[in-house]
């Protein structure tokens, strides 16, 4: 098919692109002209790089004509002392703007990217996707809006619509997990771990967006897509640490004391537009639990991830090593 991703300059969205053009679709990539550059090794692997924005209508309306199916993967992410106005022109109005061309192009099916993060802490693990909904903050409060935007798009029957709501996502080429791999190597946790956390292979998981954008049956659905199994923090940094020939963390602190000093971080650094050295939202990582039960999409997409945990951290290890991240 022809398609088209958003984000693909980025993590996932760059791993989406190279799964689909191996199997055998032919992909346009949509890339704001401030990451040309990082489109070159896009470029050659057959990827058709369109200059665009989610902001101007001309390129979006350029950049659907002739497409099958859109999946979209671009968002604004959490960055220091960015306004919620950018979130919601980005995450909200941006996914408005993008559907409105895929509709005026006779785009077939949009795939959106959500995250599971609106669901908030999982009270009652694992979640489904009919889990009470509970984003934290203004990137997860945008991201949920966009849902209801592309939902609403897909309720008028000119293009059809399936959120898929990713899990943690790794793997290598990410740098958003390298802190709790460091931390494996430290020797202090804060709490007991005994929150749950889960992963995804990012290779699994954008076969997950392939089936979202080919199953039939997928229209109009939602979907989470994680990995094999979750496991409480404490087991999951084990993990890590056996993978890097380290001794797990044996000194814990407790959680609330360094909650209050990340509020203290945000208070005077978020004003200044300053990276506070420490996040409330970080603290609370260690608290609050992500487990998720993606049968449904096993059950009508056939999604199945293969990677097993081990065999992913030691991928993404591997991978960080050869960086000199570790």
């Amino acid at each position: 098919m022809s398609v088209l991703v958003t984000g693909a300059t980025g993590f996932t969205g760059g791993w989406l692109a190279r799964h689909l053009i191996r199997t055998g679709d032919s992909v346009r990539a949509l890339v704001r002209p401030a990451s040309r550059e990082a489109a070159d090794g896009l470029v050659s692997t057959g990827v058709d790089v369109q200059e665009g924005d989610l902001s101007d209508a001309a390129s979006l309306a350029a950049a659907c004509k002739g497409v099958e199916v859109v999946y979209h993967i671009a968002a604004s992410y959490r960055a220091a002392g960015q306004p919620a106005s950018v979130y919601r022109d980005v995450n909200t109005e941006g996914t408005r703007r993008l559907l409105a061309a895929a509709e005026a192009s006779g785009v077939r099916r949009f795939v959106h990217c959500s995250t599971g993060g609106v669901h908030g802490h999982i009270e009652h693990p694992p979640a489904t996707e009919d889990a009470p909904l509970a984003p934290g903050d203004v990137y997860q409060e945008t991201k949920l809006e966009g849902e209801r935007v592309a939902r609403a798009a897909g309720a008028s029957g000119r293009v059809e619509v399936v959120v898929a709501r990713p899990i943690g996502i790794y793997g290598p080429g990410d740098t958003r997990f390298l802190k709790l791999f460091r931390l494996a190597t430290g020797h202090v946790m804060l709490g007991a771990g005994a929150a749950y956390y889960h992963l995804t292979f990012v290779e699994d998981l954008v076969e997950g967006f392939r089936l979202c954008g080919t199953v039939p049956e997928a229209a109009g659905r939602t979907y989470l897509l994680a990995g094999r199994r979750y496991t409480t923090l404490k087991e999951l940094v084990a993990m890590i640490a056996s993978e890097l020939g380290t001794e797990p963390p044996r000194l814990t602190l407790p959680v609330w004391p360094v909650w209050l000093a990340g509020a203290l971080c945000e208070l005077v650094c978020v004003p200044l537009r300053v990276e506070p050295p420490l996040y409330r939202r970080r603290v609370e990582f260690f608290t609050k639990s992500r487990a998720f039960d993606a049968s449904r999409a096993g059950r009508e997409l056939g999604f199945s991830p293969h990677v097993e945990l081990e065999e992913g951290i030691h991928r993404t290890a591997v991978w960080y090593r050869e960086q000199g991240l570790l």
